[in-house]
């Protein structure tokens, strides 16, 4: 006697597996030197500290599962404590992979006391066809403290011809210092041809990157930063009170590399790049 087909699964049991991280680091100043005073980790999140030569301490943010897609949820945290210098990076270029339905949503947060300096420098975030990212950062600087930020994104992969032209982006800045807003960033994408091709938008390029810097001087580096910007890049630069801004296109990830790396080694704490920028 044949037994009758099992009834199709529920939604709840059908649920594919997701990413889920989250990492945190704290420090603080031993002796003129930034020091770690926590570290927390869990799911797909790792952090790790190599040892350097610098003031600055520097932690590298690791994605375990080797990429996100929709559903997939991952967020970092770091306070740099008064007087600190910290550098936080990424391991490699994040991937942002073809969604089954939904986002995939990073939340990063960073706090830094008084007279501290945070270097985001995440390397690139690459987006494939039909990728779907959630992303945010919220900065909260308190009186003194500087903060130096990019975010550079790659459309596809330039050398596998892709241009992930189907691919969703919406990607949210909220800087503060005292609780109050000196900045905002809200960038869109949404798979529109208008977006991608327009001369005032993206005007066909595959790769953009935004820097941030802010501190007392910023208007100050505004001559030496456009002094590091090639002649023929499509790239600008501007600076108002504590707030330096720098926006590129570049048509791939290599050229993108090439204008933002001397720029990001000047505005940087350390001076320098990070040692995985290097590799």
């Amino acid at each position: 006697m044949l037994h009758p087909k099992a009834p199709p699964e529920n939604d709840a049991a059908a649920k594919m597996q997701r990413a889920r991280g989250s990492g945190r680091v704290v420090t603080k100043v031993h002796q003129g030197q930034t020091r770690l005073a926590e570290l927390y980790q869990e799911g797909c999140a790792k952090i790790r500290l190599p040892k350097t030569h610098a003031v600055a301490i520097e932690a590298v943010l690791i994605n375990t599962s080797g990429g996100l897609t929709g559903g997939d949820n991952i967020s970092w945290e770091a306070v740099a404590a008064p007087g600190a210098r910290v550098v936080l990076t990424t391991q490699a270029c994040e991937r942002i992979y073809k969604s089954s339905g939904g986002d995939a949503f990073i939340r990063n947060r960073l706090k830094i006391e008084a007279g501290a300096h945070v270097d985001w420098l995440p390397q690139e975030t690459i987006l494939f066809e039909e990728a779907r990212l959630n992303r945010s950062l919220e900065v909260d600087l308190a009186d003194g403290a500087s903060f130096t930020g990019i975010e550079a994104m790659l459309l596809g992969r330039e050398a596998m011809g892709e241009s992930a032209r189907s691919a969703i982006l919406s990607d949210n800045w909220r800087i503060r210092r005292n609780g109050k807003l000196i900045h905002a960033e809200a960038n869109r994408l949404s798979a529109s041809d208008l977006e991608r091709d327009a001369l005032s938008l993206l005007a066909g390029n595959n790769a953009f990157a935004t820097i941030v810097h802010i501190a007392e001087n910023a208007e100050q580096r505004l001559n030496a930063v456009r002094a590091l910007i090639p002649a023929d890049a499509k790239a600008a630069v501007s600076a108002i009170g504590e707030r330096l801004i720098v926006r590129v296109l570049a048509p791939s990830g290599l050229a993108l590399r090439r204008i933002i790396t001397p720029i990001i080694a000047h505005l940087s704490g350390a001076g320098v790049l990070p040692r995985l920028w290097l590799t």
